[in-house]
């Protein structure tokens, strides 16, 4: 498996856009919410078009994804891919809330 920081420095000049998205768990699904997200990354590393993709918890039942692309055809095809299929099926069950998708231009990164 190549090291992050070889493929974030590969990357980082390329990419322009990405998606920031602020999901909310029901409290007694969050463990189950954090889960599924940390099984999603393998579903990331197989996405062509997504250079980084990052998911975290902001708090017991807050989370987020942030990732990047090259360009609008890699940001469609990650909207359309299993990723997000995945999320849809929790989202009706598992979330407080429908998740927040915000499509943003990446202004500037460092890599280490």
């Amino acid at each position: 498996m190549p090291e992050i920081r070889q493929i974030l420095t590969q990357g980082v000049t390329a990419m322009k856009i990405g998606l920031l998205v602020r999901i909310e768990a029901k409290p007694e699904y969050a463990d189950e919410v954090e889960a599924a997200l940390r099984g999603a990354q393998g579903l990331a590393e197989q996405e062509q078009g997504t250079v980084t993709w990052f998911a975290f918890r902001q708090d017991a039942t807050t989370f987020g994804v942030f990732d990047t692309f090259n360009d609008e055809q890699g940001r469609q095809a990650h909207l359309e891919g299993q990723i997000a299929a995945a999320l849809g099926d929790i989202a009706g069950t598992k979330l407080s809330a429908a998740p927040v998708i915000a499509p943003v231009d990446v202004l500037g990164a460092k890599v280490s």
